[in-house]
């Protein structure tokens, strides 16, 4: 029976507001005070059912909850025969339920977006080679599956055959299609707009990007800030708190109807929804933008960085590094060519790939005893010869002779915002390489408005060359740069700048720069929806695109402040209420509920604010 009449709930509020009108109809319009009074005692009896039964079920748990205060108010109301209190307040407070539920959901509408493009079929391709249409379910790593113009991407894989334009606006944001051929990547819920793709599925279900960004939005909207925590806490005491008030009153003053007007306007309804509401709104915002924020603690931390230290490959650049410079210091440049290009294949780091594109067309040979060296480069045998692959700091160590000659080039490299890999065989310095980044577009803009965001101090930390680094830090406007730093080192460094009173967030890849993502107040990740990137960091701007970080910020400063404005409507208007129950003769029970729950509505409209929210001048 309980389940039924909460299940009814809208109903019920429906028809206590019917009868209600029936009942001021009966007395403004037919002269019925008896029609005015049993309506009101039957749309209190209605409307008292579902509350009740909550407040029983919190009784249960030990727990005073607004329920319990309206419970006993009402009945308060009903024995003193106050049946036109005690009805409109039951219908007052089940309406402001219902809206507040609507409202809510609304907040959440990020999450019902990225749910409902969630793929729920595929074309998978059966033994006899024809494709056919099944359940997302019944697709396995490995399967085959076909996708037509139009179609969704039903599972992360890698493409097969076939080329296309895919939207991947519910991965990066970006609306621009992506070109789409034999070997790339595809994810689940894109969407391919023209052409036809074979894919290979490598990751199903919950496992793929978008299952695993759905989970994630959904338990950061679920999670609680330190706020959120002590209003709940708070709560737990105010609640008890107000009955208990109530009661004193009554002792003193015998006054039941004063005693139970205070239960109902002292119902903290509006500062228990005010800050949820906040952080699902301002979670579901960032969603929508590609910005993936974990949780209510993220934002409250955010909000507050006054400085962002950066690494410089793939976050302040584009990560697309090009040989620009080349110095040899040998008579048989075809050999050492093919040596170093033997030792960069076995390497996927930026710089590598540079090398390799650069000398190309060459042959190689087989590496043995491979030694790649944190922060240094490679060593390794090559046709029997020891080749070391690295920056300056690998020499020294393999105890490589720079002479004077070296020396200047590499100064020369260095003052052109060059980052130098050397190449040695057998201890002698073969080719000088200088590799160059290209900045990042319009990133400059975009660090003007973190400052303006309140952001004191603009770091970059590096393992490449200080000339290199200080070149970056003063064509876009950074505050301090610094070069040739280990991971640990720009970990040990964030706990310095930590030591310091200063609240520290640090923008990477997320794979080498996992220590310092893990050491600053907030980690955030550039990728592309990376596993690495989804793991370790608090923050994801997808598909690495640095002008979300401005707005991911605002974003945090406004949800922060939104919070604070809500509390304080809160608050502020429980204290006039109850003020005005001791100091007004016009405040009573109904037009206090009213008063309440318009407040409720006030924090949610408030709330739900964020949902537009855009960085200025964007």
């Amino acid at each position: 029976m309980q389940r039924l009449i909460l299940s009814k709930k809208n109903h019920i509020t429906l028809l206590s507001g019917i009868l209600i009108a029936i009942a001021y109809f009966g007395k403004v319009g037919i002269d019925s005070p008896v029609l005015f009074q049993w309506a009101l005692i039957v749309a209190s009896a209605f409307g008292l059912a579902p509350i009740g039964i909550q407040a029983y079920q919190a009784l249960r748990v030990k727990v005073v909850s607004i329920d319990v205060l309206v419970t006993i108010a009402v009945l308060g109301a009903f024995l003193i025969r106050e049946f036109e209190e005690s009805a409109i307040v039951t219908f007052l407070f089940l309406f402001g339920a219902y809206l507040e539920l609507r409202t809510l959901n609304r907040t959440r509408s990020a999450i019902k977006e990225l749910t409902e493009m969630a793929p729920d079929s595929a074309l998978k391709r059966a033994e006899n080679g024809a494709f056919e249409q099944v359940e997302i379910d019944a697709v396995s790593v490995g399967d085959v599956l076909l996708v037509k113009t139009g179609a969704k991407v039903p599972v992360d894989g890698t493409v097969q055959s076939g080329e296309g334009y895919i939207n991947e606006a519910s991965i990066t944001g970006e609306s621009m299609p992506v070109g789409k051929t034999a070997d790339s990547q595809v994810y689940a819920g894109t969407i391919l707009e023209n052409g036809t793709l074979q894919i290979v599925a490598d990751r199903v279900g919950e496992d793929t990007t978008f299952g695993r960004i759905i989970e994630m939005v959904e338990e950061a909207q679920d999670s609680k800030s330190e706020a959120e925590r002590f209003i709940d806490r708070f709560s737990k005491h105010y609640t008890p708190a107000v009955l208990l008030i109530a009661l004193v009153v009554w002792a003193f003053s015998r006054d039941i109807e004063l005693a139970i007007t205070i239960l109902v306007l002292g119902c903290p309804g509006a500062l228990v929804i005010g800050v949820p509401v906040s952080n699902v709104a301002g979670i579901g915002n960032g969603a929508r933008h590609g910005i993936l924020l974990k949780g209510s603690e993220v934002i409250h931390h955010f909000s507050k960085v006054d400085t962002i230290a950066f690494d410089k490959t793939g976050t302040l650049t584009i990560g697309n590094p090009r040989v620009t410079d080349t110095e040899l210091y040998t008579e048989d440049p075809e050999s050492v060519f093919s040596y170093l290009a033997s030792v960069e294949r076995e390497s996927d780091h930026p710089l590598a790939k540079a090398v390799m594109a650069s000398v190309r067309d060459t042959s190689f040979f087989p590496v043995a005893n491979t030694d790649v060296v944190k922060g240094g480069g490679i060593v390794a045998q090559v046709n029997s010869h020891r080749v070391a692959v690295g920056n300056v700091a690998l020499m020294e160590q393999e105890q490589v002779n720079l002479n004077k000659k070296a020396m200047e080039d590499m100064a020369a490299f260095e003052q052109s915002g060059n980052t130098l890999v050397l190449t040695a065989v057998d201890g002698e310095l073969k080719v000088l390489m200088g590799i160059r980044d290209q900045i990042r577009p319009d990133i400059k803009k975009h660090l003007q408005k973190l400052k303006l965001l309140g952001v004191k101090n603009l770091i970059v930390l590096s393992g490449d060359n200080q000339g290199t680094v200080d070149r970056v830090a003063y064509e876009i406007g950074l505050t301090e740069a610094h070069g040739h730093m280990l991971p640990e080192d720009k970990s040990h460094y964030i706990a310095a700048l930590q030591a310091k009173g200063q609240i520290v967030a640090f923008v990477g890849d997320g794979v080498n720069d996992s220590p310092s993502l893990a050491q600053a107040d907030i980690g955030i990740a550039m990728g592309s929806g990376t596993d690495v990137a989804i793991e370790t960091s608090d923050v994801v701007l997808m598909n690495s695109d640095f002008s979300r970080l401005p707005h991911a910020l605002g974003l945090t400063k406004a949800t922060a402040n939104n919070m604070r404005q809500n509390i304080i409507i809160a608050v502020g208007v429980v204290i006039f209420l109850l003020a005005n129950v001791f100091f007004s003769e016009w405040m009573n029970m109904s037009i206090g509920m009213l008063v309440h729950e318009i407040s409720i509505l006030v924090v949610i409209l408030n709330g739900m604010r964020l949902l537009r929210y855009r960085l200025r001048s964007q």
